[in-house]
């Protein structure tokens, strides 16, 4: 070793050392690597005297990235997902269990995966709802966070959700993609490859993923990561010994010993208040069965009624016991009924009215508009009666004005509401909160829908007591949409699951518009598959054409185009079943799009053509504008700009209402595109701005970044440099705040436009029509 450097190497053993002590299993290779850090101070030392060391460096290294990575302005870094929810202030015992989880921390334990099941004289339920399972995994996940460094992940799988509707790992993963920032173009589409993805996304990071609730082995499997430098910790009812059986270490969560018992409770009432009474607040724990979530609930009623003496709330939990059969555990003091049905007894009537009904909803939240739908009451009461639960521990408020249940008082709620509601009041609650998301979905599809004729939907008048939110522009619609889309799922899965089939049909066409702006293919996919088959159950032809269309343009987005051509066919055939002719017309401007798609320009014209002789035959003007833009598209692809002017300059003329803008947007593109072919480079780029402007005003925030790109490419050709610059950093900031691939080739076009190396062309591929 050089002399110069053995200072150094002193020093730094003495601090690798101290390191070693505190953190034995450091998060970056290499880090306490002699070598490595001589070779950091020889490149130091390389640098010339003046210029800053952090010049030879990465601004990206902070990020992660390593020294030598460089980053283009509008580069998105690298995304550290941050996951898990808000820990409990205060985790009351567990201390043995938490010794064992930071057991798989230690030295010689290699990461891999923890299990947490209960085991408890009341089975399954009282894990799932109230041992605390959740809360353990949560708390430990927060005190080791700083050992997982590239991000911990979190997703509630509901294996046990009342509803009985677990999240499929193909959801779980796709969200894992997205918090990894996987894009909507990158995604894979079958489960295999997205699961491929995710565990190579995760290979050499260390990354911590808590998956609750699972309902079985073969639920978390694919979401367990394949690389040593993980841990996956899983939380379920079942004891997941397949899991187990393959090394899986298992840690049975009981219920709380009586020490604990007490600890909670004078937590919650106060030392002094406990103190004064050591046999009421034994036997409030016996009669709580030790179970967390029952002495929570308890504890929440004495501090409600301070005045009150611990003795006086034992006997009112005495009286309140009866049986109930999923939490009998065969004596009064394992009945954990008694808990609920002792909070709920102090309740007004209006927020026990509400408490039962909320049972009926198909979850996972509620806002407090719908609430009253539910319930048939004004807003002002249904906001009363939701802070009455949530003062009871009854609801939570887990974001401000939206409400939702712990699983166990969700099947409490339902079960109270099949004994004190008739029938007919539980079906009409139903259906009020249907009818709710349905009217406000519609309105927000008017709102968003560019065509409001191509999938109008005739819903009947809400029914009495229902109260639709009013939406009053498109920036609203996307908003409501946006906050209610885990509902509108849920929904839309009930309604199909218990027959209720003009909502399972309906729903998923009032979403159209809005899962089409969001990219989010495979809900689409999804919900409308099962509008598809509710529309067959109502034998609706004019219902089902709709659907098939919406499900063809979604493959055709993603491009499955077999799957596509498929489902256009049968839209095709049942719009002229019914004689629809501006159905059929869509139906052939799907064809049309399949094919420039495909680059099979030639039958393109020929069904565009035909589309626009049947929109022409039934006076259909957004019928016309779309086939029309659709053959100068064509025309333009294929060398005919001349033709293509014509064509795209006719539909811009038809299209001057504000419903249609987006379709006039498209034309001005294809326009601009036919004029850059001429070389007329001045009049390209104000037909590209004017497409640009449109697509702002609209809110098509992809399509407009596609348009500012071509500008600048119109730009540049004229040898505006300037302008061509600006357009294109425009266009980067969209897409990279979209977070979209497309981001990657306008940096490309940046660097170009500077002299920097680029290896890349810059040539500009030509517009599709409707193919943003």
């Amino acid at each position: 070793m050089p002399a110069r450097f053995q200072p150094l190497a002193a020093v730094l053993a003495v601090l690798i050392t101290e390191a070693r002590k505190k953190h034995p299993r450091p998060s970056t290779p290499g880090l306490y690597d002699m070598d490595s850090w001589l070779a950091l101070w020889r490149s130091a030392q390389a640098v010339p005297v003046g210029q800053p060391v952090a010049e030879r460096t990465s601004s990206g290294a902070a990020d992660g990235q390593s020294p030598s990575s460089t980053c283009v302005p509008g580069e998105r870094r690298q995304t550290v997902p941050r996951q898990l929810p808000p820990a409990t202030a205060r985790l009351v015992g567990r201390q043995a269990e938490l010794a064992m989880l930071s057991r798989l921390l230690d030295e010689d334990a290699a990461p891999g995966t923890a299990v947490i099941s209960a085991i408890s004289a009341i089975s399954a339920i009282t894990g799932t709802a109230g041992v605390g399972k959740t809360s353990l995994a949560v708390w430990w996940a927060h005190q080791v966070a700083h050992h997982f460094p590239d991000g911990q992940l979190y997703v509630n799988l509901r294996g046990f959700d009342p509803s009985g509707q677990p999240m499929a790992p193909a959801d779980a993963v796709r969200g894992f993609l997205d918090a990894l920032a996987v894009s909507v173009e990158r995604m894979p589409t079958s489960l295999d490859a997205q699961v491929g993805l995710y565990r190579s996304l995760l290979a050499d990071r260390r990354v911590l993923v808590l998956l609750d609730n699972a309902r079985d082995a073969d639920h978390v499997r694919p979401l367990l990561p394949g690389s040593p430098t993980c841990l996956a910790l899983v939380t379920s009812r079942n004891q997941l010994s397949g899991l187990t059986a393959q090394g899986a270490q298992r840690l049975a969560l009981d219920l709380f010993t009586e020490a604990e018992g007490h600890e909670l409770l004078a937590c919650r009432l106060g030392a002094e208040r406990t103190t004064q009474a050591p046999d009421a607040v034994g036997e409030l724990v016996r009669l709580c069965a030790r179970l967390p979530l029952a002495l929570s609930i308890a504890a929440s009623r004495g501090v409600t009624q301070p005045n009150f003496p611990l003795s006086a709330l034992v006997d009112e939990l005495r009286e309140a016991a009866g049986p109930w059969d999923l939490l009998d555990g065969g004596d009064t003091a394992t009945n954990a009924e008694a808990v609920f049905s002792w909070s709920c007894r102090h309740l007004s009537e209006p927020a026990a009215r509400m408490f039962r009904l909320l049972g009926l909803h198909p979850g996972p939240d509620i806002s407090l508009p719908a609430a009253a739908s539910l319930a048939a009451v004004t807003p002002g009461q249904a906001r009363r009666a939701l802070r009455e639960l949530s003062r009871a521990s009854l609801l939570a408020e887990h974001v401000p004005g939206r409400y939702a249940f712990h699983d166990l008082l969700r099947a409490y709620a339902t079960e109270l509401s099949r004994r004190l509601d008739s029938e007919a009041e539980r079906r009409s609650a139903i259906l009020r909160v249907l009818d709710h998301y349905l009217h406000t979905a519609h309105d927000a599809h008017q709102l968003l829908s560019p065509v409001q004729d191509l999938l109008s939907l005739s819903v009947s008048p809400p029914r009495s007591g229902t109260t639709p939110e009013r939406l009053s522009d498109g920036e609203q619609a996307l908003a409501w949409c946006e906050t209610e889309h885990p509902v509108l799922l849920s929904a839309i899965s009930y309604a199909g699951a218990v027959g209720l089939d003009v909502y399972a049909r309906d729903l998923p066409l009032a979403l159209f518009a809005f899962l089409s702006r969001r990219a989010r293919w495979y809900d689409q996919i999804t919900t409308q598959r099962e509008a598809l088959a509710a529309a067959l159950r109502l034998r609706d032809r004019n219902g089902a054409a709709r659907v098939h269309f919406c499900l063809s343009h979604v493959h055709t987005q993603i491009g499955l185009y077999d799957e596509a051509r498929t489902y256009a066919e049968r839209s095709l055939a049942l719009y002229q079943e019914t004689g629809d002719q501006a159905g059929q017309s869509f139906a052939c401007c799907l064809f049309s799009w399949m094919c420039g798609q495909q680059d099979r320009h030639r039958d393109g014209l020929a069904h565009a053509r035909r589309a626009l002789e049947l929109a022409r035959a039934c006076g259909h003007r957004v019928g016309q504008a779309m086939a029309l833009t659709l053959i100068g598209s064509h025309h333009s692809r294929s060398g005919d700009p001349q033709q293509a002017i014509r064509c795209c300059q006719e539909a811009i003329e038809l299209c001057r209402s504000p419903g249609e803008r987006e379709f006039e947007a498209y034309a001005w593109e294809i326009l601009g595109y036919a004029h850059q072919q001429l070389g007329d480079c001045g009049r390209a780029a104000a037909c590209y701005q004017q497409a640009v402007t449109l697509f702002g005003t609209g809110g098509y925030r992809f399509a407009q970044a596609a348009g500012l790109t071509r500008l600048g490419e119109a730009h540049r050709v004229a040898g505006r440099l300037d302008a061509a610059r600006e357009a294109w950093q425009q266009s980067l900031d969209i897409y990279a705040e979209l977070d979209v691939p497309e981001a990657d080739a306008a940096r490309v076009k940046l660097a170009h436009l500077f002299g920097a190396p680029c290896s890349l062309p810059v040539s500009e591929a030509p517009p599709h029509a409707t193919g943003h």
